[in-house]
């Protein structure tokens, strides 16, 4: 298996961020940086890029350089430390794609996701069943111990909306996924009492785009949008079959953005929602 490159967290985007502007200010080519420091060119641009995690003593010599002291000089150095932290994710590293886990670095790390789904439920929101029929349905070049560590994966990171400081989801889905028989009628009814239950936490808002509401934005595929506060840009993940797309372009992040509240707009409001999936769930039992 191929060597890991590092997962491109919210913290080490801002490190790498932060390392163009002290540089910026310093009024610094890389070139001259290299030459002052002796940090090899293309390791600085990694690092400025949030390719690759410095090592302490890089960054001491960074903010040397830059004569940075006090507050910031310490605030950088403890971003460092938490970008090296380990989490539960490290467990399924072997078995899981690039793409996949550095979705999951930034899901840990946003404060909101706005989720648009037109054929799935979202997977923060999928019962066990639900998501083992989902995952199952990969394409068979997933191998026995990819498809098991998704699914995993996928129940881990549902904590997420039960922490002490909860992720807000926003999840705005089409009829379709409510009549979808994932799994079969049964594994289709407990996720459909599932929804009902989520759907009045108040971290958790849930909007149905009807049948009738005709043609609508997110007819050319689901999305989400992840949002991290103040101070970091969005980033729009697009999963595909054979690769994921990160944008992190503002244009893109603008045009995301204005179809989520189109999609919000023209969807159920979640107290309708909220009794379509029970009408949905009541015929399902009859």
């Amino acid at each position: 298996m191929s060597r890991r490159g590092t997962t491109p967290t919210v913290r080490l985007r801002r490190l790498a961020s932060e390392l163009r502007k002290l540089r910026a200010a310093a009024d610094m080519t890389r070139d001259e940086v290299t030459e002052i420091t002796s940090i090899n060119g293309a390791t600085l641009y990694r690092l400025e890029t949030a390719k690759a995690r410095p090592q302490v003593r890089t960054l001491r010599t960074l903010l040397d350089l830059y004569k940075v002291e006090g507050p910031l000089r310490e605030e950088l150095q403890a971003i460092l430390k938490e970008s090296a932290e380990r989490s539960w994710l490290h467990t399924f590293e072997r078995e899981l794609p690039d793409q996949y886990t550095a979705y999951i670095g930034f899901e840990q790390e946003a404060q909101r996701l706005l989720n648009y789904e037109s054929l799935f439920v979202p997977g923060l929101l999928q019962t066990e069943d639900y998501a083992r029929a989902v995952i199952r349905s990969m394409p068979p070049m997933a191998s026995r111990e990819e498809v098991e560590a998704r699914i995993e994966a996928r129940l881990q990171r549902q904590a997420l909306l039960a922490q002490e400081r909860p992720l807000h989801l926003w999840a705005v889905i089409d009829e379709a996924v409510l009549h979808r028989h994932v799994g079969g009628r049964n594994v289709m009814k407990a996720q459909l009492r599932k929804l009902h239950e989520v759907s009045q936490e108040p971290n958790i808002t849930l909007q149905v785009v009807p049948f009738n509401g005709g043609a609508h934005p997110g007819m050319h595929g689901s999305f989400i949008i992840m949002q991290f506060g103040e101070g970091n840009e969005d980033v729009i993940y697009i999963e595909g079959t054979t690769a994921d797309l990160f944008l992190e372009n503002e244009t893109d992040i603008q045009r995301y953005n204005l179809v989520f509240e189109h999609l919000r707009a023209v969807a159920a409001s979640p107290e309708a929602t909220r009794a379509m999936v029970a009408a949905v769930l009541e015929a399902e039992i009859k």
